[in-house]
C-alpha cells in the first residue's frame, strides 16, 4: 500500500540523489577540463542554433592552442581590459563589483563587473543569461574552476573559447582572421585592439575600429604600461 510517508520517503531519497549527482557531475567534469580542452561550449551551440535557423551557413571556426603559444601581449591585453585584479583574487573582484553598483546608481548604461574567471564559466558550462538561477551557477562554476583550475588553466580556456567575431571563437582564429598571423605573433597594440572589442564581438571588429573603439584601445595599451606583468 502506498502512503504519503513512502511517498515522501521515495521523494526524499530521489531529491538527494540529484543532489549528490549534480554535485559529483560538475566536479568530475571540472576536473576533467583541467587537463582536457572543452569540445565545445554552450554558446557556440547556440550560435549554430541561431545560424541554422535563419538560414546561413554554419560557421563555428576554432583552433585551440597552448598559453604558451599566445602572445604575452594578449594576456596583458585581457586583463587591463577586463581584469585588472585577475591574479588577485578568488574568483570574484568585490571591489569592482562594489564600484559598479555605485557607478549604475546614476548610469542608464548598466557597468558589469564580472572577472575573467567568472567570464570563462559562464562560456564553458553555462548559457548567456541574465536570471538568478544563471548568475548563482555562474558563481558555484567560477568557485570550482579556480580551485581546480588555477589561474594559467583559466586563462588559457578563456582565450580559446570566447567568442571573438561572427562565427570565431579563440584569439587564435581572430589573430588570423584580422592580422593574417598565429597568435603568438600579435603585437600590443593589435593585442589591444582585440581586447577593446570583446564586449560585443560581433558588433565591433579590430578590422574595422570605429572612433570609440580605437579610443579604448589607447586606454587599454596606456593601462598595460602601468600593470604589472601578467606572470603565472
Amino acid at each position: 500500500m502506498i502512503t504519503a510517508k513512502s511517498v515522501t520517503r521515495k521523494l526524499f531519497r530521489l531529491i538527494r540523489f540529484a543532489v549528490f549527482f549534480f554535485f559529483f557531475s560538475t566536479v568530475l567534469v571540472t576536473i576533467i577540463y583541467r587537463f582536457v580542452r572543452p569540445p565545445v561550449t554552450p554558446l557556440q551551440l547556440i550560435r549554430v542554433a541561431e545560424q541554422i535557423a535563419e538560414g546561413e551557413k554554419v560557421k563555428m571556426n576554432r583552433d585551440w592552442v597552448k598559453l604558451r603559444d599566445i602572445s604575452p601581449h594578449m594576456v596583458q591585453a585581457v586583463v587591463a581590459a577586463e581584469d585588472n585584479n585577475f591574479m588577485k583574487h578568488h574568483g570574484f573582484d568585490l571591489e569592482a563589483i562594489k564600484k559598479a553598483r555605485e557607478l549604475n546608481k546614476k548610469r542608464k548604461n548598466k557597468l558589469g563587473a564580472s572577472t575573467i574567471s567568472q567570464q570563462t564559466a559562464k562560456n564553458v558550462f553555462l548559457w548567456p543569461d541574465r536570471t538568478w538561477l544563471r548568475k548563482g551557477l555562474e558563481v558555484y562554476f567560477t568557485g570550482l574552476i579556480e580551485i581546480f583550475w588555477g589561474k594559467r588553466r583559466i586563462m588559457e580556456v578563456y582565450l580559446n573559447v570566447i567568442e571573438m567575431g561572427d562565427g570565431i571563437y579563440g584569439v587564435e582564429k581572430a589573430a588570423g582572421k584580422y592580422y593574417r598571423k598565429p597568435a603568438s605573433d600579435l603585437n600590443r597594440a593589435e593585442a589591444a585592439m582585440i581586447a577593446a572589442v570583446l564586449p560585443n564581438p560581433r558588433r565591433w571588429s579590430p578590422a574595422a575600429p570605429t572612433a570609440y573603439i580605437q579610443r579604448k584601445q589607447q586606454r587599454i595599451m596606456r593601462v598595460m604600461n602601468q600593470m604589472e606583468k601578467v606572470k603565472f
